[in-house]
């Protein structure tokens, strides 16, 4: 008996021991981790993540992560996490209220569409970022993009790739005709009209006359084109004879010329393309990012497309509603220092340069268009340069958003002939400046 207790007390003296080895390895290991996690974050402690959020870009994404690569080499101890929101301009601008009404921090860099940048400025989302361009820098720029980031005579974005809208034309069907390219409306109407009636199953002049913010695109043209506006000096104008007239012309040319046909009041920017695309219409209205896709191998109007600025009415200039994207800084970042670079980078004439050359867009300064080497790879852009220059921002108000709210349904009707043009126009001036005094 006395053997047997020896035995096991043997027994657990030994497991006691191989447990305490066990702890003891346990516990090392646990050190061995905590101290590689240490020297983790202290090496972290020297990288700052920069993440920036943006809508998805045209081409292959490669090229943009080689642009972000480039300026992780040039800014040792800087990372750029992009991360891409919904393709909606809609569900991004959601999103970006979203959060920055919550003071999110969890990302430091944004892309803007041009309509958003006032609001976003008066509601204290974006920071000021006067400090990034220098007032010589400033003439750089297209006046309209840098018109539409400015709020307050503060800068709170910086351009980063611009878009107006311009008239496309059949080449070949007006060298056909011995036809000019029409510079005003009327000249547009009637050469359409000459056109589709020789050419069989050919539209005359397409656009985008959905209701939504493509109309009001369209629509500022044509009022601009005529003398009209929308707001002066933040007061409603809208209800003025000049504002009937235009949308008077845009019914007309579904109704009484004939030359639009009636699916424009449900057409959006893309399938006017591809119905122009396929050699269906002498004109259209669109924006520049067309002019790559009908001029790429095999496309169906190959060399017989043409890029003109948009007509005007007699005694006045052509106007293009300005489009586009500018980047800013989330008021609420956790590295505003190193959000700045990467926009003062994005933004810089290489980096646009290389997004022009990649994935074809169109930059935001003005010295790029004279580039030999953009020239000889997109030769189209020297033709958009003058039509950049007077491209023109959508009124830059705070109040925008509700505004375009308020147009786009008066518009809509008044081309699909369900309001007169001045019935849809006394409604509007009437809400809008119901929304001016409620906000002021």
């Amino acid at each position: 008996s006395v053997v047997n207790f020896v035995f096991y007390e043997s027994i657990i003296v030994m497991r006691s021991i191989i447990n305490l080895r066990s702890i003891m390895l346990f516990i090392l290991a646990l050190l061995l981790a905590y101290g590689c996690q240490e020297r983790a974050d202290e090496s972290r402690r020297d990288t700052a993540t920069i993440v920036f959020k943006h809508g998805k870009m045209a081409g292959d994404p490669r090229s943009f992560r080689a642009l972000l690569d480039r300026f992780e080499q040039e800014n040792p101890g800087l990372r750029v996490r992009d991360e891409t929101l919904p393709s909606s301009t809609d569900e991004q601008h959601q999103f970006y209220a979203i959060n920055l009404q919550a003071k999110s921090r969890d990302f430091d860099v944004l892309s803007l569409d041009v309509i958003w940048v006032s609001a976003f400025a008066r509601a204290g989302w974006i920071k000021d970022i006067s400090h990034l361009i220098t007032p010589g820098e400033r003439q750089s720029f297209f006046p309209g993009p840098l018109e539409a980031v400015t709020f307050n005579d503060r800068v709170y974005a910086i351009p980063w790739y611009i878009d107006a809208g311009v008239l496309y034309y059949r080449k070949d069907l007006l060298e056909k005709y011995s036809l000019p390219v029409p510079r005003t409306w009327q000249e547009l109407a009637a050469t359409a009209r000459e056109i589709s009636s020789r050419e069989k199953g050919i539209y005359g002049y397409l656009w985008q006359g959905r209701q939504y913010e493509g109309l009001v695109c369209n629509a500022l043209e044509f009022i601009w084109s005529n003398g009209g506006e929308i707001l002066e000096q933040g007061r409603p104008v809208i209800n003025a004879p000049r504002n009937a007239e235009a949308l008077t012309f845009m019914a007309d040319l579904i109704g009484k010329y004939g030359v639009s046909p009636p699916l424009v009041t449900t057409a959006t920017e893309e399938p006017t393309r591809e119905l122009f695309g396929s050699g269906k219409a002498v004109f259209m209205r669109n924006w520049p990012y067309a002019w790559a896709l009908y001029n790429r191998p095999g496309a169906v109007l190959r060399s017989k497309v043409g890029i003109a600025p948009l007509p005007s009415f007699p005694g006045h200039e052509s106007a293009s509603t300005l489009g586009g994207w500018q980047l800013g800084v989330n008021r609420y970042s956790p590295n505003p220092n190193a959000a700045e670079k990467l926009v003062r980078f994005l933004t810089s004439p290489e980096s646009q340069k290389r997004l022009a050359l990649a994935v074809g867009y169109n930059p935001a300064r003005r010295a790029l268009y004279k580039d030999p080497d953009l020239l000889r790879e997109h030769p189209g852009i020297a033709s958009l340069y003058a039509i950049f220059m007077k491209a023109r921002p959508r009124p830059v108000t705070p109040y925008y958003l509700m505004i375009t709210q308020v147009l786009q349904p008066e518009f809509s009707a008044a081309i699909s002939e369900i309001k007169n043009p001045e019935a849809a126009l006394a409604s509007a001036q009437q809400q809008v400046s119901r929304i001016l005094e409620m906000e002021q």
